[in-house]
């Protein structure tokens, strides 16, 4: 973070006026005795207008040590700091929180059971992508991927911390998140400050075009070691990670992808890793658990929204209702399948079905992640690598965007609807029907008499909106092309 008007206060140099949540950090220089990322103890409890948060630091390497702070209120702040280091300990200092930048609305929250605002209470839909292993290869590759991210719909992404070993992932990052000893072995009790420095501009950069980071904090797919450390290591690590990321806006954490895969890892490890995590970070970032084959148990209270991935071949967000009845929370399908075409089921779905599976997930109130494996002979895959995207689904997801900021409030809820085509909305003011794979000439509508409305003919392929003539109630037949992937809109005629 690059510091202006510095003051200090003995060995404390930070910035004197913070923006409203933007991260401000306290930088200490010092003496580093023993071993500091284990030895040494270090938080500030930060004070504004009656409400203290206690805040973890973190050992930087070079004899610098960290705290960092994202303020979320305005006015004046006070810290106090707290180290078993004595030229640490008990250093003071305030500073200023300003209105927030033109375009920082805070962190994403839960909003209305099943859905997302920022902290300003902006509307936020999660048009997601996956991109696992992005931060891991080399600078041009990571480059590209900015520059597409930056012209797509997506406005959130998930990513690992850690490198990944699968197809098409056979390259060595250049980084590693430990220090190395003599042998050849990592010391686990020395992380890389690199490692982590470079994960955090990436992040900053994601801030920059609008898109949050799903941060991904274990996974199974790995031949370096990361996957089968022991609980003293996995409990270092989350409070070093957490230290270092919790005060950017723009994080959630996954404690996983696919934790049922990763035999090493008990219930009790989730659970303590959950307690961990929540515990300290100060600000209550969004949180969850993501599937392979086994649902976690999304009703925990430490969960805050329900990180899927689809357990049928054929079936995925047509059981958005029923997840959202069992969980009562919202269902972001963050793996419904990859638009592709390699040999494995996961990864060769068309464009249309990736479309189709977002209407679908839209229509019940649920949000859909997307996720690209075209072959290549780079072997740059979007979905782990990123590069470049190659697909047709990328258009029409950013068509369905724009239909869904343009819904009340920013956001479908699933009305009551027939059985061969899902209804959302708002009855009375706002209806949505979509027909899928289906591809009726015409469908007759039996709405409650008293209420006019005017009729868009949206076709979510060609992504065209045709406005028909006059307007309707009661019963009324719409004509239709007979065509796939069509949608009836009904607004409320003024």
């Amino acid at each position: 973070m690059q510091v202006s008007n510095q003051k200090s206060i003995t060995e404390v140099h930070y910035s004197e006026s913070v923006a409203k949540w933007d991260r401000i950090e306290l930088e200490f220089r010092g003496p580093a005795p023993g071993n500091p990322y284990v030895d040494v103890e270090l938080s500030a409890e930060f004070i504004s207008d009656g409400q203290t948060l206690h805040v973890i630091g973190f050992y930087d390497g070079e004899d610098v040590y960290r705290v960092r702070f994202m303020p979320e209120t305005l006015g004046t702040w006070t810290f106090r700091m707290s180290s078993n280091l004595s030229w640490l300990d008990a250093s003071e200092g305030s500073f200023e929180c300003t209105p927030a930048k033109e375009g920082n609305h805070g962190p994403v929250r839960v909003r209305d059971t099943f859905h997302f605002a920022y902290s300003d209470l902006t509307p936020y839909l999660p048009i997601g992508t996956t991109c696992y292993a992005w931060t891991h290869q080399e600078h041009e590759i990571e480059e590209r991927t900015l520059r597409s991210l930056k012209v797509s719909p997506f406005n959130k992404i998930r990513m690992c911390v850690f490198p990944k070993s699968y197809l098409f992932n056979h390259n060595e990052p250049s980084l590693e998140a430990f220090e190395r000893q003599e042998d050849g072995t990592w010391d686990t009790e020395r992380f890389n400050p690199q490692f982590f420095r470079h994960l955090e501009s990436r992040i900053d950069d994601l801030a920059e075009v609008g898109i949050q980071a799903d941060l991904i904090l274990f996974h199974p797919y790995d031949r370096w070691g990361y996957a089968k450390m022991d609980a003293d290591t996995d409990d270092r690590y989350l409070r070093y990670i957490v230290a270092r990321l919790a005060s950017f806006h723009n994080v959630w954490w996954s404690l996983a992808n696919e934790y049922d895969l990763m035999q090493d890892k008990s219930l009790d490890d989730w659970e303590r890793f959950a307690h961990n995590v929540t515990n300290q970070d100060p600000y209550g970032h969004l949180i969850s658990n993501h599937n392979c084959m086994t649902f976690y148990d999304y009703s925990k209270p430490w969960v805050t929204h329900c990180s899927i991935q689809r357990v049928d071949v054929y079936k995925t967000s047509e059981a958005t209702n029923e997840w959202r009845e069992k969980w009562n929370k919202p269902i972001v399908i963050d793996e419904c399948a990859y638009e592709g075409d390699i040999d494995q089921g996961w990864g060769n779905i068309t464009g249309e079905e990736m479309v189709r599976r977002f209407w679908e997930g839209a229509m019940r109130g649920g949000y859909v992640g997307h996720g690209e494996t075209y072959l290549n002979d780079e072997e740059v895959l979007w979905w782990s690598k990123g590069g470049e995207l190659h697909g047709s689904s990328p258009d029409r997801i950013s068509f369905l965007r724009q239909l869904l900021e343009e819904a009340p409030g920013a956001k479908l809820d699933p009305l009551p609807s027939e059985w061969d085509v899902p209804r959302a909305g708002a009855e009375s003011e706002y209806l949505l029907y979509y027909f899928g794979f289906n591809r009726p000439r015409y469908r007759e509508f039996h709405l409650v008499p008293g209420t006019k409305f005017r009729v868009d003919l949206i076709d979510t392929w060609n992504m065209t909106i045709q406005r028909l003539d006059g307007v309707y109630e009661g019963t009324f037949r719409i004509d239709l092309p007979g065509q796939q992937y069509m949608a009836v809109r009904m607004v409320r005629a003024e």
